[in-house]
């Protein structure tokens, strides 16, 4: 993790495609104020950015005692999109309407995902839970493009398109500190309730009996991961898969423990999303949209896991 922070900070375009030499940090003022006020804001938003969708992905799948879910599949990450392509559009843009309006319609995703899923009588939870979001998550998106037919063309569909591809190219100190009050405390109370996962994830009447109160607890769980996520989703845009195969990839490597895996899922998320979007901004001089990479990437991995039949689903 330090080692790809530290190297992050020199990689780049200027004033030599793919990397900086330490030389011209020293000489050059422009290169300095550019890895001063550009780079390492950016670099820390996406480490973030990666810990907070693993960490939410990692909980979802606990909580709801399904492997397949993350936060855009129970239409979390949609309803964000929406809500802040909807302060764009009718409420002016500001930092404060597009985070808000996106945790608003983040935490509706998931009331209705999970109040559709107890009322589909179609197969098991795991099966109705996946609809439940597939539905909610297109409903959401359907929305979103009416959003975006009706932006004006010049001002806001731009802005628009952003959310969908996913992106950090804007991100400055200012954005950076906007979203640290958010996602920092929300990882905090994760990180200090990962160990009450273990128990969160068997039958309510089962964690019950052990002491827990199953339902205020999971309520805390849920708001801290969804919060995160929109403050997280309100600057970057969609970035898909990260919440689903990153914890997948933890708990190979640590065990299913939640208090090992969750931990591991939050550095695992913050270092693959730093590499892409050094990937995303050194690769060509054109920057590529963080979104398609880690999809790219992501669906790569999963399918890698899948074909070695070392994807464990649950245990």
């Amino acid at each position: 993790m330090l080692l790809c922070l530290a190297a992050s900070i020199l990689l780049g375009r200027y004033p030599k495609p793919y990397f900086t030499p330490l030389s011209a940090v020293r000489d050059d003022a422009l290169a300095l104020n550019l890895i001063l006020n550009l780079r390492i804001p950016r670099i820390l938003s996406a480490f973030l950015i990666g810990m907070v969708l693993s960490a939410a992905g990692a909980v979802f799948q606990m909580i709801f005692r399904n492997p397949l879910v993350d936060s855009g599949f129970l239409g979390v990450s949609q309803g964000a999109a929406f809500g802040a392509s909807l302060a764009i559009v009718f409420l002016g843009g500001t930092a404060v309407a597009v985070q808000g309006s996106a945790a608003v319609f983040a935490f509706l995703g998931l009331a209705a995902s999970y109040i559709l899923a107890r009322r589909i009588r179609l197969g098991d939870w795991v099966l109705r839970l996946v609809m439940a979001g597939i539905a909610v998550s297109a409903l959401y998106s359907a929305a979103t493009g009416g959003i975006k037919y009706l932006a004006d063309p010049n001002r806001h569909l731009p802005d628009i398109i952003f959310w969908m591809l996913g992106g950090l190219w804007a991100i400055t100190w200012k954005d950076v500190l906007q979203i640290l009050p958010v996602i920092v405390p929300c990882l905090v109370v994760l990180y200090l309730l990962r160990w009450r996962l273990n128990l969160l994830s068997l039958r309510d009447e089962t964690a019950f009996s052990l002491g827990v109160a199953p339902g205020r607890e999971r309520l805390i769980l849920l708001v801290a991961a969804v919060a995160s996520t929109a403050a997280a989703v309100s600057k970057a845009g969609q970035i898909a898969w990260v919440g689903l195969i990153v914890p997948h990839i933890a708990r190979r490597i640590v065990g299913s423990d939640s208090q090992r895996a969750l931990p591991a899922s939050m550095l695992l998320g913050g270092v693959f999303v730093l590499l892409c979007d050094d990937l995303a901004r050194t690769a060509l001089a054109g920057e590529i949209p963080l979104g398609i990479l880690t999809s790219f990437i992501g669906t790569a991995l999963f399918l890698v896991l899948l074909l070695r039949r070392k994807l464990e689903l649950w245990k």
